[in-house]
């Protein structure tokens, strides 16, 4: 089997020319033996275009001794005039003999140039799996360097012939540098991430497609599901579908930044905010001003707001209760207060992200719809908690990204985890990730967390939440570059990189488990786990 470069690309969920392009990859995987290398531009193709972002080569097979064939690729119908093969694209036209020439010319071009790499031999073809070629005598390329749909399956044969293995040769290893600087094939984190997040964006936004279109009356859906799975989606979807019907929505969940973060990405018109939140509100919507500078601040502002009357203005035809497992039947009964007569009512909810010991709030008479496909985590941190979740509490991988393996670092004092983090931080950022794409994460709330009192660590400035809140009600952070947050203020959101420091229990018990899942489950691409040596032992116990 053929080694393909860079790897990840069968887990890329694509269409158009990329998944042409994927489905070739495929072929010459299985179709080459073992003396040869396919780079190729795959994981920056454009899903609608086609054209790849770095260079002009779709794909280049190497031999053992470092010799080249250049395969462009093109997929769909190709035009055959007097002046040979085109391919029309929106607005234009391309000549595809011309394309490969250049491409053929600035690949040996650049080889000259290298005075370090010895002679080797370049040699170029054409491959339209979808097309035949009727006339190839005029095509403008050789026929022999043509193979279009009526030679699809021979392509590996025709490569083979065209570019023998060889025997490995003092040129092959620099070759293979010189390639992966030429079409820059080491992973671009930040045209992945792109891609991560639309994939993700459209598979996870399934449960949002076939939820809504369950029709019972009246309508009580609780959905449990895992994280990933969707129900971010399924809140927006219902939010926004209230609003076009001119109708009003109230989105409700018990941690504050996930409410800013929900207001931030859902359309105006409607409520979003916590249960406290809300409370408040209707305080102030009373005339009367929360003082929150009272020891029983909190109970005295539940107590108020469920004694006084629900006025016009908060009720609404649409309500949506987010991180279900948080609310108890106490909130559930005043937020439900909300809702008219013939409202709409949701309850999004995950078990596993129970951080706070709350059984189950009882919804008699709901339907009950589960999902448990994470499409947001990659699949090495989903098979890692696996591992350590009940056999009755499963998951399922679902994500269409490669990522790599989660990193593991230990410590044993203080100096050492503020060791462990600047190294977890520089491994995120020689990965690619920039500093608005990582966020570290501890394991303990702020009254235990040495990360969260820090305001820098080494040459890392950090921001975190200062708890207090501006004049608009808005929380205030301190300046920095890197966000750090509590396990517990960070559910119901995500970064591509997340840095899951202060990992620190004496007992892998059902609550540490709990807070590894709600940690891990924040990355969307690439996961470090900062832990205590104690910790790593319990860990390599559980999973072996």
């Amino acid at each position: 089997m053929a080694r393909i470069l860079p790897d990840g690309w069968r887990e890329l969920a694509v269409t158009g020319a990329a998944q042409r392009e994927i489905e070739t990859l495929a072929r010459l995987a299985s179709g080459l033996p073992d003396d040869y290398t396919v780079y190729h531009a795959v994981h920056w193709t454009g899903i609608d275009g086609g054209h790849a972002i770095y260079g002009e080569i779709d794909f280049a097979v190497v031999n053992l001794a470092g010799d080249l064939l250049l395969i462009e690729q093109k997929s769909g119908f190709l035009d055959e005039t007097a002046a040979g093969l085109v391919k029309q694209y929106p607005g234009k036209s391309k000549s595809v003999p011309v394309q490969i020439s250049r491409m053929v010319g600035n690949l040996r071009g650049k080889l000259a140039a290298r005075g370090d790499i010895p002679s080797i031999a370049t040699d170029a073809l054409l491959y339209c799996p979808d097309y035949t070629v009727r006339n190839p005598e005029t095509a403008g390329l050789v026929p022999e360097r043509i193979v279009d749909a009526s030679r699809r399956g021979q392509i590996c044969r025709i490569i083979q012939r065209l570019l023998p293995a060889g025997e490995e040769t003092p040129a092959a290893p620099k070759v293979h540098a010189f390639l992966r600087n030429l079409i820059q094939l080491d992973t671009d984190v930040s045209a992945l991430m792109g891609h991560a997040r639309e994939l993700v964006t459209r598979l996870s936004g399934g449960l949002a497609h076939w939820a809504r279109r369950l029709d019972f009356e009246p309508f009580r859906l609780r959905v449990t599901g895992t994280a990933g799975s969707g129900k971010t989606q399924l809140a927006l979807a219902e939010h926004r579908a209230t609003l076009e019907a001119g109708r009003r929505p109230l989105y409700v969940c018990f941690n504050r930044p996930l409410a800013d973060h929900f207001s931030r990405i859902a359309p105006a018109g409607g409520l979003a905010c916590t249960y406290h939140q809300l409370c408040d509100q209707r305080l102030r919507h009373a005339g009367e001003m929360p003082d929150f500078t009272a020891p029983d601040a909190f109970e005295h502002l539940q107590k108020r707001a469920a004694e006084l009357p629900v006025s016009a203005a908060f009720l609404f035809d649409t309500v949506i209760v987010d991180e279900g497992q948080d609310i108890s039947p106490k909130w559930r009964d005043f937020i439900f207060r909300h809702a008219r007569a013939d409202a709409r009512l949701l309850w999004l909810e995950d078990p596993l992200q129970n951080l706070y010991g709350r059984p189950p709030t009882p919804l008699p008479g709901w339907v009950t719809l589960r999902a448990q496909s994470n499409y947001r985590s990659p699949r090495p941190i989903v098979e890692f908690l696996r591992q350590l979740l009940p056999g009755d509490l499963d998951i399922e991988a679902a994500s269409p990204i490669a990522a790599d393996d989660i990193e593991f670092l230990d410590y044993t004092d203080t100096p050492g985890l503020f060791a462990r983090v600047k190294e977890a931080i520089r491994l995120c950022y020689s990965a690619g990730f920039r500093k608005h794409d990582v966020a570290i994460v501890s394991y303990h709330g702020r009254e235990q967390s040495r990360l969260l009192a820090l305001d820098r660590l080494g040459q890392t400035s950090l921001r975190h939440f200062t708890g207090d809140y501006d004049l608009f009600g808005q929380p205030v952070y301190s300046q920095g570059d890197l966000l750090v947050e509590s396990v517990y203020r960070f559910k119901g959101q995500a970064a591509p990189a997340i840095i899951l420091a202060e990992i620190d229990f004496d007992v892998l018990d059902d609550q540490a488990v709990r807070k590894l899942f709600v940690g891990a489950t924040r990355s969307s691409m690439k996961l470090i786990l900062v832990l205590h040596q104690k910790s790593a032992a319990r860990l390599i116990e559980r999973i072996g």
